[in-house]
């Protein structure tokens, strides 16, 4: 017997135009992090842990996209001053993480999932757990993850550990472990 939830996923591997048009239209309108009532992908959000009890959110925010510019040099003349690309080492589910971390700031990151695109912006689903809740206290998964304050803004989420390199093991990740800087600090 097959479960509602293969009939999400199949229905969110392509979803028609149709039914993306009217909600895009809605939320390029509303504001970057805005809390819903409910996860939009039901599915994916249970495979990443969310649970409908009290202390769990969850958040819909809006990414601009394109490329980061660095800020302008103002004075002199040199030769690099033309350059004002920036390349970020942080993908842009991390940083829609990190930005709804910040605005409910008692709150920790426990996972995300992409919900759509189009020409200017993300759009992702952030799930958030409060660590102070007595229904999170009391579950094993959630409550060791709630104890690892600002996970967010460390690199421990999915999205995070996947920016820093670390799917890898082995030989291909020798400088990617324990971290960037510690490798760095190992050749001096």
């Amino acid at each position: 017997m097959t479960s509602m939830y293969k009939y999400l996923s199949k229905t969110w591997k392509k979803p028609s135009a149709e039914m993306l048009r009217e909600r895009l239209i809605d939320w390029r309108k509303s504001e970057a992090v805005v809390k819903v009532a409910k996860p939009l992908r039901l599915d994916r959000a249970r495979q990443l842990g969310y649970k409908a009890k009290p202390g769990v959110i969850i958040t819909r925010v809006r990414l601009r996209r394109g490329g980061r510019k660095r800020p302008r040099r103002r004075k002199g003349r040199r030769s690099k001053r033309q350059t004002i690309r920036k390349t970020l080492k942080m993908n842009y589910q991390w940083i829609a993480e990190q930005r709804a971390a910040r605005k409910f700031s008692g709150y920790e990151v426990l996972n995300s999932y992409m919900l759509a695109k189009d020409g200017m912006f993300y759009f992702y689903e952030v799930i958030l757990i409060n660590p102070a809740e007595p229904a999170i206290k009391a579950d094993k998964q959630l409550s060791k993850i709630s104890a690892q304050r600002g996970r967010v803004f460390r690199g421990l989420t999915s999205a995070g550990k996947k920016s820093r390199g670390l799917r890898k093991k082995g030989k291909r990740a020798i400088k990617v472990r324990p971290s960037l800087r510690a490798h760095e600090r190992k050749g001096k």
